[in-house]
């Protein structure tokens, strides 16, 4: 089976890629930002950072990142469940890495979700490591 990646396009990929996020289970956690025009903002932003791995028409997997122009932001590494332990997930994140150093992004973020032991796992293989923070947010709107 062969996989490609591209670029995400909107809107014709939007139902697919949601559904795909739904899949996954809870290390996805979708929010507002998620939503059509949410994506669609992203998109204007740095259009070449989200992913797509594409089979035989339909979307096996994703990898959404972002750069402010000093650091880089991984989100929404997602894989379908019959595609994952092959090395998918690894490709996408190599692909959106090597963007990002195209970028000149130094250093890149991600989060995961409390129980998300195996994707800690897989970061590790991956030479992300754990940082001791402490993460704030809020809502603008």
């Amino acid at each position: 089976m062969t996989i490609e990646f591209r670029d995400y396009r909107h809107p014709e990929d939007y139902a697919a890629v949601v559904a795909l996020w739904e899949r996954c289970g809870p290390g996805v956690q979708l929010s507002r930002s998620d939503q059509a025009d949410e994506i669609r903002k992203k998109l204007q932003h740095d259009p070449d950072l989200f992913i797509l791995a594409v089979s035989e028409g339909g979307v096996v997997g994703t990898v959404v990142g972002g750069y402010d122009g000093r650091r880089g932001l991984i989100y929404h590494l997602a894989v379908e469940e019959a595609h994952r332990r092959q090395g998918l997930g690894a490709r996408l994140m190599e692909e959106i890495e090597d963007r990002l150093r195209q970028r000149g992004c130094l250093k890149s973020y991600l989060l995961v979700a409390p129980g998300g032991e195996q994707a800690l796992d897989f970061y590790r293989a991956q030479g992300w490591q754990v940082m001791e923070v402490t993460l704030m947010g809020k809502e603008l709107q």
